[in-house]
């Protein structure tokens, strides 16, 4: 059974074969390109269900290859990338990606997050009522249940617990979080943010103290995870 296409943009032969092996193997199509201009046309013509892209391209920055692929490309982008700076993750972030591993990675993560990123977009396209174990959001009625009983949240706290459910899996950044919640002048007020996120896990974590859902990555955002 074919899970799905992927496009690897990668010049780097050693990450080429171990990709092509490690996905191929767990069934999915794969495409290879080693340059932005090859990855690009590949993406237009035979667009892939999602993209895993290398920032170090020899022919083109990897950041630019990610803004442009975004002007059109609305399926997940993963980035792998030996640039393992807070800066470059958060750019990768805000820009569009999906999701970022620095390299060496082990292939059982990179296979987690892929299939995180594919449940997401699907979900997004077919299911108004999202289920997360015992967290029920129904997006039509703006409704949200935990193990049965409904939670009562304010208008921001469910605008930014409907953001985290549809974006499931993917590391959402502060400064992302911030405009899309309270617009573009909120961005440095990263208090906004904190207070809000604590008064969301108290009102859907089992310990809000140990979080399952909404899990901080450290110095760039939250991530929200709905299943193992």
């Amino acid at each position: 059974m074919n899970k799905g296409s992927i496009l690897v943009i990668d010049d780097e032969v050693q990450m080429q074969k171990l990709l092509e092996i490690t996905l191929q193997s767990n069934q999915y199509a794969v495409q290879q390109a080693v340059t932005a201009k090859e990855g690009m046309a590949l993406a237009a013509s035979h667009p892939p269900d999602m993209i895993l892209l290398d920032l170090g391209l020899p022919d083109e920055d990897g950041h630019a290859v990610l803004q442009q692929l975004r002007e059109w490309y609305t399926n997940p982008v993963i980035i792998l990338s030996v640039q393992n700076s807070e800066r470059d993750i958060i750019r990768a972030l805000d820009n569009g990606a999906n999701d970022y591993l620095t390299k060496p990675f082990r292939t059982g993560e990179l296979l987690a997050r892929m299939r995180s990123a594919l449940r997401s977009n699907v979900m997004q396209e077919n299911e108004p009522v999202l289920q997360f174990g015992t967290l029920q959001i129904d997006l039509s009625d703006r409704i949200v249940k935990k193990n049965g009983e409904q939670v009562k949240l304010t208008s921001t706290e469910y605008s930014l617990l409907t953001l985290f459910a549809r974006h499931e899996g993917k590391v959402l950044t502060h400064q992302y979080l911030l405009r899309e919640i309270w617009g573009a002048g909120y961005i440095s007020q990263s208090q906004y943010l904190r207070v809000f996120i604590a008064q969301l896990r108290k009102k859907i974590e089992d310990d809000p103290n140990r979080p399952s859902f909404i899990i901080t990555e450290s110095g760039v955002g939250y991530r929200f995870v709905g299943k193992e």
